[in-house]
């Protein structure tokens, strides 16, 4: 639900109207200026590596954003540390539209206040808002019903309408396997880039196993013509020795031996003409 979509008189400012300075240190929460502290190296890594995850999930329809402020009521204006919303700006008030998903990273900061945040996104109309628990690493959706925070299963995945493709809940518990669920994502989502090379080097193999395949032919060709060249002088030539003339693969080695061929008194005589 946009800001645009709240019944007229409901007296809630727009999403976008702000009580703090965008990219300052500030929100505001129950009327009472907050300073946001700089991460610790765990709530940043996790906070890369997250909106990295989103954005892999979701589609072109939707943006991910990094600490965006969300005016939640008149005394309220919070910033998730990771938000999804629609692309597409509202068509009301022309700003953009209310995030749909929203994430908060925990470690310095408690559950209870990241639950009190989390109750104000709800009461504003995001759909769903979840906590990711680094110190216990654990992750977790506020449930509306309970009031209280709700921990999720590690091995489970979270759908929305939001996601393009279902996002495991286990890489964002743990930063380790976050780059192979985002190559699974695009490859679920068929990104074109990967696509495009995927299929660059399907065709470089094909032509090198192309070109592999002639040069397989002219050795054969140049095998059996030597063959022939020792049949045609009566030279006799063992089960071991045709299985070796068959066997190379070596041009310059078959076009020496053919030369050979038609001086030599036995076939034996042309293994002495060693590779040079």
């Amino acid at each position: 639900m946009s800001s645009a979509a709240l019944p007229a008189g409901s007296g809630l400012p727009a999403i976008d109207d702000r009580l703090v300075e965008p990219e300052g240190r500030f929100e505001m929460v129950d009327g009472e200026l907050v300073e946001v502290s700089p991460a610790d190296r765990l709530h940043a890594s996790r906070h890369v590596q997250l909106a990295a995850l989103m954005a892999a999930h979701t589609g072109l329809e939707f943006e991910v954003g990094a600490d965006l402020l969300t005016r939640t009521s008149l005394i309220d204006d919070i910033a998730p540390d990771v938000s999804v919303y629609p692309a597409g700006s509202d068509p009301t008030t022309g700003g953009r539209q209310l995030e749909q998903l929203a994430f908060e990273i925990v470690s310095t900061q408690s559950l209870r206040n990241a639950g009190a945040k989390a109750a104000k996104l709800v009461g504003r109309g995001v759909r769903r808002v979840f906590a990711i628990d680094v110190e216990q690493s654990r992750a977790l959706e506020w449930s509306v019903a309970l009031g209280a925070w709700r921990a999720l299963d590690p091995a489970g995945l979270i759908e929305d309408p939001a996601l393009d493709v279902p996002l495991p809940i286990d890489t964002i518990i743990h930063i380790a396997r976050a780059d192979d669920a985002v190559m699974r994502a695009l490859i679920a989502k068929d990104n074109p880039v990967l696509q495009a090379h995927v299929a660059r080097h399907r065709d470089e193999a094909k032509a090198e196993g192309i070109a592999e395949g002639k040069a397989e032919g002219i050795a054969e060709g140049k095998a059996e013509a030597l063959l022939a060249v020792l049949a045609a002088r009566g030279i006799a030539v063992g089960a071991a020795e045709r299985m070796r003339i068959l066997g190379e693969r070596d041009l310059q080695q078959l076009d020496r031996w053919l030369a050979g061929a038609v001086t030599c008194a036995a076939a034996a005589e042309l293994f002495t003409m060693l590779r040079r």
